[in-house]
């Protein structure tokens, strides 16, 4: 006789549900691997030398001058 549980017992099914559970967490370990790096789906432009000039800027890595001497070697 099979049992109650289809003959795999009450074990056999949390095995099965178990595994699942692994496959899913696993495929979503995947999908956030990749996107993490490759920086999103769409992608991001890569930073201009005057956009970054200017957050250094303004964080305060240089002064005023060294600012206006970058901008005009970039120019």
């Amino acid at each position: 006789m099979m049992g109650f549980y289809g003959g795999y017992g009450l074990l056999g099914g949390l095995g099965m549900g178990f595994g699942m559970i692994v496959w899913v967490l696993l495929i979503a370990l995947v999908v956030w691997v990749l996107v993490r790096g490759l920086g999103g789906f769409g992608g991001t432009e890569p930073e201009s030398p005057l956009e970054l000039l200017k957050r250094r800027y303004a964080r305060g890595e240089i002064s005023q001058a060294e600012f206006e001497q970058a901008r005009r070697d970039l120019s």
